[in-house]
């Protein structure tokens, strides 16, 4: 009988080893351990849609620095030309505290390399629509000047 316990405990820690593996198989060490921290340190994101692995990360990244208020970090994922600075800074004005509190994104669409999705923000009761994108094989927002609009239940 104390066989077939052990033998579950070895396929558990089996299955979370394959796991760990095939995350630190697409990223660093340093880049799974900041994403973590990020994800622990944050309300959870809502999601509705088929949002692909890279368009969820993004867009939770988004959110994470709008509640940071970490306009380089918003920049950062800008895939257009130019300094996106003066914009992420607009975005962390308008939207800031919102992204502390509960944000659902609407994933429209199919996201292989490009998306749009829909920020629903609880606390103000507006939404926001970007586009995120694969750009020089990774993805990024298209950060555009805010243009927040009323909720619409």
């Amino acid at each position: 009988m104390t066989v077939k316990p052990r033998r579950a405990a070895l396929t558990a820690a089996l299955a979370l080893s394959l796991g760990a593996l095939s995350l630190t198989a697409c990223s660093s060490d340093d880049d799974l351990l900041d994403y973590q921290t990020d994800y622990a340190n944050h309300q959870p994101l809502r999601v509705t849609g088929y949002p692909s692995a890279g368009s969820l990360r993004t867009v939770q990244q988004i959110v994470w620095h709008l509640a940071d208020r970490d306009a380089d970090a918003l920049a950062a994922l800008h895939t257009e030309d130019g300094d996106a600075g003066s914009t992420a800074r607009a975005w962390i004005k308008t939207y800031s505290k919102d992204a502390q509190g509960q944000v659902t994104a609407d994933f429209l669409d199919e996201g292989s390399v490009r998306q749009e999705v829909v920020l629903h923000f609880a606390e103000s009761r507006r939404t926001q629509e970007i586009t995120v994108r694969i750009n020089n094989e990774a993805w990024g927002v298209v950060l555009d000047a805010p243009a927040p609009a009323a909720e619409s239940r």
